[in-house]
């Protein structure tokens, strides 16, 4: 294997942490924007579901007040997390009952859900029979490899146990950590491994799971896909890949030589980064870093109607003054009546109380009182509304809102789609440092606050 495909280190997790900042973060984060620690997650959504975008791993679980502090100063959505195995790293030390994974239980995993965290759940059991790895998969030939297919289902029933003790629901995936550095070429190997896989998948699909892989894309990763291809029906295929390619490169295109272009479509993981010191919000943890696109990816779903039907998005939202009319008014008259600053009616002319209307408005958000709708206040006008935490691949409204706040505040020619996507992440960091808060392409409390009040 080379340098760029190393197997992921199973060594002890290294956290260096700014544990006062980290609370201090935490705090503050959880005063001005994003979800609340105390909020409910739908006990029945699956983990990670339908999403597009960045991930993190630790191997270890970070702590709360680490988790905390990431939630709102990282571009991260969705955190790797190891629920046990033969082969996991953070297993107890015996001489050290505290060591390993002191934080993961059921609380942990609750307040996390809670919080808006997608979990990526990962088993470490026995690893290719020709690895150099303690613990290993059966190689015997015999019975079509039962012994090794034997092995896999009960590793996913271990699996299926220990997530429900956490309380991750049914549905979610669990990923199978197979470790790169085998040979590929070794048959028994080769074949042991991919009946291995296929009785974790068949007996995860039998406890209402879906099944994930981990391993290198010119490993598990490969050989999983070339099985598919040469021999279709030989094996039950994983319906999620993880792949781990060192390219550097946030994306989950898969090289063509290891992965077919439409293998897992929709369904697939890059671990494009290996240990990796980070600091977010002045916590710093030693983390693999991961794009993915899973159940399809974020979608958004249609926008409501305004106002019986007024248009809200617009190539241009020019400046109005008294008398002026049309559809641009009506769009003016909908978000000042959604504000609630205009009772009257959405007619396309902007008399003397939709004029009063703006000014109510103006004086709300501290801009200057002019009754003119300029820039400002369709910033404004636009960014109104509920304030929730957006990352890259969060969906809805509230991402519409802030593209076209955006597409008024900067020079961005967004397509309000309702997914916040890598373009929109970029405007949103232009914007943070036009305006002078904290330039992380999260949209939060600071940002929030200076779309809010029109700040351009």
């Amino acid at each position: 294997m080379t340098s760029q495909l190393r197997p992921r280190a199973l060594g002890a997790l290294t956290l260096a942490t700014t544990l006062l900042g980290g609370l201090l973060t935490g705090l503050v984060g959880g005063l001005v924007g994003g979800a609340p620690a105390t909020a409910a997650a739908p006990a029945a959504r699956p983990e990670p579901g339908a999403f597009t975008g960045h991930a993190f791993d630790a191997r270890c679980a970070p702590t709360q007040e680490e988790m905390d502090v990431w939630r709102t100063a990282s571009p991260y959505s969705a955190v790797g997390i190891y629920l046990g195995g033969s082969t996991m790293a953070c297993r107890p030390d015996p001489a050290d009952p505290t060591s390993g994974q002191p934080h993961l239980d059921a609380t942990w995993v609750a307040r996390q859900r809670a919080s808006g965290w997608r979990l990526l759940p990962l088993w470490v059991g026995p690893q290719a029979s020709c690895s150099a790895y303690a613990d290993r998969i059966d190689p015997a030939p015999a019975g079509a490899y039962a012994a090794a297919e034997a092995q896999g289902r009960a590793e996913a029933a271990a699996a299926v146990a220990r997530a429900r003790a956490l309380g991750i629901p049914a549905r979610s995936t669990l990923w199978y950590d197979l470790e790169g550095g085998f040979d590929v070429a070794d048959t028994d190997c080769r074949r042991s491994a991919l009946r291995f896989l296929s009785g974790w998948t068949e007996a995860l699909h039998a406890r209402g799971h879906r099944s994930g892989v981990y391993s290198s894309i010119s490993a598990g990763i490969h050989a999983l896909d070339n099985a598919d291809h040469l021999s279709p029906g030989s094996y039950t295929m994983p319906d999620q890949v993880w792949f781990a390619w060192e390219n550097d490169r946030a994306d989950t295109v898969a090289a063509p030589r290891w992965v077919r272009a439409g293998s897992w479509a929709g369904e697939r993981v890059h671990q494009y980064a290996l240990d990796r010191t980070v600091t977010h919000g002045g916590v710093t943890l030693e983390i693999d870093l991961n794009y993915l696109e899973l159940g399809g990816g974020s979608v958004a779903r249609p926008a409501p109607k305004a106002c019986g039907g007024v248009r809200l998005d617009r190539a241009d939202y020019p400046a109005l003054g008294p008398g002026r009319r049309g559809a641009v008014v009506r769009t003016a008259q909908c978000l000042l009546q959604q504000r609630g600053a205009y009772r009257g009616r959405v007619d396309g002319v902007l008399d003397r109380p939709v004029t009063a209307a703006v000014r109510r408005h103006q004086r709300s958000r501290d801009l200057p009182v002019s009754g003119r709708v300029d820039r400002r206040t369709w910033t404004s006008l636009l960014a109104a509304g509920s304030a929730p935490l957006l990352k890259e691949g969060s969906a809805g409204d509230a991402v519409r809102r802030v593209q076209r706040a955006l597409n008024v505040a900067t020079a961005a020619d967004l397509r309000v789609t309702g997914v916040l996507d890598r373009a929109t992440a970029r405007w949103v960091r232009t914007y943070q440092r036009q305006v002078g808060v904290a330039v992380t392409g999260v949209v939060a409390g600071e940002t929030w606050a200076a779309l809010r009040r029109g700040r351009r």
